[in-house]
């Protein structure tokens, strides 16, 4: 679904203003890092040269400035606090390309790919600073608040991505497990999208609470169709390979659902990820000689050595990179199997379902407080458009 002509002016209009802002931040960069920050950002080719490569949807920056307006103050109000979300974000971007091994982002390689994982992090850890930097310097009374709720929401993004970084050690992940990792890594930094700008506008506490709980459904909302996207998306549309999600063995949200399903066909996915049970409960012995031969004469009588091999014990059995069906990459026959056999287990209908009902929850959110009609319109329509979106 393309924004409807309302949705597409708000997202407009954030971007024309808040970019601006953005780019004003990063020009206080070092050099050698503004010139990787502008490349990520689609402002420069890798070698310098300006360049206009479309960026993000400017959804973030658009609920910053929507929320102050709800909140009854010039949107305006809110861009410092979109601007610095965003560059939140694109940290988080800069960061997840490296862990997740992603070597292209909007159809460009990666930064991590082009500089260097030493550099790629550096560049997430700067724009991480710049984003708190520029907004205490908010032409806002409200400022400091508004850096504190961005900063405790960072912290539970990162603390999601940590989950979702464990969930790969491990062959059984719970639906519920999936969901609180995705509130927190995708749900945090939207909700405080969506209630910044309140808090800049200085908005009673209830204003901001039930606009930061719409941007926490709506975050959910938006990792679902991510997570649908990641598996059954339009390569040309998202800038990644059809099935990218099964190829990687990701923990989301219909593969944990499909392989909760417990039946034949569940099970048949489960062994093309990441082997049968029987292969997994034999490498404990491969553990143990890795472990063993590593533990030298400096552990002996300390207990390290039996510590560091109770922990292999223990993580043998649900951490699948042992298993040598999931150490190795997955055929394209494999791939399309599994897609379909996620499918074939409900993941992808049961994942609709929950974007469909945190929809409804955001929307809900909205009626809780005393709004703006027209920006809470906005608002709802741009939540819409979020769990629509095919790319």
């Amino acid at each position: 679904m393309k924004p409807t002509t309302a949705v597409a002016e708000v997202l407009d209009k954030a971007r024309d203003i808040t970019h601006p802002l953005m780019r004003k931040a990063v020009a206080t960069l070092v050099p050698s890092i503004r010139e990787v920050v502008s490349y990520h950002l689609g402002w420069a080719a890798a070698d310098g040269t300006p360049v206009d490569v479309p960026g993000g949807k400017g959804i973030r920056p658009a609920l910053a400035m929507l929320s102050a307006e709800a909140a009854w103050a010039a949107p305006e109000v809110g861009a410092p606090g979109g601007a610095a979300v965003e560059l939140v974000h694109n940290f988080s971007l800069i960061h997840d390309d490296l862990m997740d091994g992603d070597r292209e982002r909007r159809h460009r390689p990666t930064v991590w790919t082009v500089w260097g994982p030493s550099v790629a992090l550096l560049a997430g850890d700067a724009l991480s600073t710049l984003a708190t930097e520029w907004l205490l310097s908010a032409p806002s009374p409200n400022a400091p608040a508004a850096a504190a709720a961005l900063a405790k929401a960072t912290a539970e993004m990162i603390a999601g991505q940590a989950d979702d970084l464990a969930f790969e050690r491990r062959r059984s992940v719970s639906v519920e497990e999936c969901m609180a990792m995705s509130t927190a890594k995708t749900g945090a930094l939207l909700g405080s999208a969506a209630s910044i700008g309140a808090i800049l506008a200085g908005a009673a506490p209830a204003t901001v609470a039930a606009l930061r709980d719409f941007g926490r459904h709506l975050g959910v909302a938006f990792q679902a169709v991510d997570d649908l996207l990641g598996i059954w998306g339009d390569p040309a549309t998202t800038g990644k390979p059809s099935g990218n999600d099964i190829r990687q063995r990701k923990k989301s949200m219909p593969i944990v659902a499909a392989l909760g399903a417990g039946d034949d066909e569940a099970r048949e996915l489960e062994s093309i990820l990441f082997g049968t049970p029987d292969e997994a409960a034999a490498e404990p012995a491969e553990v143990l000689a890795l472990v063993a031969a590593t533990d030298g004469q400096n552990n002996k009588g300390n207990g390290h050595g039996q510590r560091r091999r109770d922990r292999a014990m223990a993580g043998a059995a649900e951490v699948p990179d042992w298993s040598p069906q999931a150490r190795r990459p997955l055929s394209a026959d494999e791939v399309a199997r599994a897609t379909w056999l996620v499918e074939a287990c409900g993941g992808r209908e049961w994942t609709a379902a929950r974007a469909k009902a945190h929809l409804d929850a955001a929307l809900g959110s909205l009626e809780r407080a005393r709004l703006s009609a027209v920006p809470r319109r906005a608002l709802a329509d741009l939540a819409v458009y979020v769990v629509e979106r095919e790319s």
